[in-house]
């Protein structure tokens, strides 16, 4: 895939990394559900993380504006530092630690939230502008999501799932770590955004790999952790987290950010259709889906009001990913949304704001 010739490639392109996107995305959530079940999660998290680098790592060696990017990322430390912990040790803690109280479903639920808490935060903190459909749709969403953490009893989780104090402890970390992750976009455009996403990420995932290790390695019985377990974790950082990096910016340049935010809306669909399907829960009534949709079209709301384009970036657009539980592709969004600005006249008019780099499931 490359990003220098994103009209290239027939009709068929678009709609096949749509698929894998999703495909991809959802099946980490299951993956995720079905690993911190017998794993400790931050062994989890730890694991995950150190296999994208790896990919990430590789990636960008192969390129020499990336090896380049490399180098400016390394030599800003304390941003590197920061970022690391907003958006993957706090992010994966939080949302891995969530799915093992209140399993995939409703944490995945939980993190499509990211638009709306981006939007709240650049409302309350940094006077961006506002307008009753954002209102709307953050509220609608909002509920949709709080009503389906307590009316799905059925969903899958490690502690049960179905108690209050087990639903409010999982969501509380869920909500954690997403909120951690929306103000990971907000350091990235204010102290990173001059650098290429797939240069920026190495050091990022680097820093994060060493946090994440260090506390596993403090923390976790690790010697404890069969092989397959980590192979499972292995195949959840190499195969569906990196892989939505270079997914989600080639769609990006290719039709646009609203076109890719919105692809994430499917996910808990397929998350909770996956928990039934793997016999980790009980087919959803009405009642869950009709909430999940809910949420979805609030969260579209919420990114699709259109608006004046500002004459600079802003976090929000950081956060049109959200939903699809990867932060990791933050970065990557800004970079396309550069390249689109140059010469993509498909790009969409009513985004809500220029891309921010990183971003960012996954």
């Amino acid at each position: 895939m490359s990003p220098t010739a994103p009209g290239r490639g027939g009709h068929l392109v678009v709609p096949v990394l749509a698929v894998c996107m999703v495909v991809l995305l959802a099946t980490g959530w299951l993956l995720s559900g079905h690993l911190v079940a017998g794993v400790p999660p931050l062994a989890v998290a730890a694991g995950r993380t150190a296999a994208a680098f790896g990919v990430i790592v590789l990636i960008a060696a192969l390129t020499p504006r990336g090896r380049t990017g490399v180098r400016t990322a390394a030599a800003r430390p304390r941003t590197v530092a920061v970022l690391a912990f907003l958006g993957f040790f706090a992010y994966y803690t939080g949302t891995l630690l969530g799915t093992r109280y209140v399993g995939a479903s409703r944490v995945g639920l939980i993190v499509s939230l990211l638009p709306c808490v981006t939007f709240v935060i650049g409302y309350f903190a940094f006077r961006e502008p506002s307008s009753r459909r954002k209102v709307a749709g953050t509220v609608l969403a909002g509920a949709g999501t709080v009503g389906f953490l307590l009316a799905d009893g059925t969903a899958g989780g490690g502690g049960g799932g179905t108690g209050g104090g087990t639903l409010l402890t999982g969501g509380t970390l869920a909500f954690g770590g997403t909120l951690a992750y929306a103000l990971y976009g907000y350091v990235y455009r204010q102290r990173m955004s001059d650098v290429p996403a797939l240069a920026a990420l190495p050091a990022v995932t680097g820093a994060a790999t060493l946090m994440l290790g260090l506390t596993a390695v403090v923390f976790v019985p690790l010697g404890a952790i069969s092989a397959a377990d980590w192979g499972g974790v292995a195949v959840l950082g190499a195969v569906l987290t990196a892989p939505v990096f270079l997914i989600s910016h080639e769609l990006i340049l290719r039709k646009g950010p609203l076109f890719t935010s919105a692809l994430g809306l499917a996910v808990p669909f397929l998350v909770r259709l996956g928990e039934w399907a793997l016999g980790s829960a009980r087919a959803p009534g009405p009642l869950p889906v009709l909430l999940i949709a809910a949420s979805a079209a609030g969260v579209w709301l919420t990114v699709g009001a259109p608006r004046r384009l500002p004459a600079t970036e802003t976090a929000e657009s950081a956060a049109l990913l959200g939903s699809t539980e990867f932060p990791e592709s933050t970065g990557l969004q800004q970079s396309a949304e550069r390249s689109a600005a140059c010469g993509r006249p498909d790009r969409p008019s009513s985004a809500p704001a220029e891309a921010l780099p990183p971003r960012n499931h996954l």
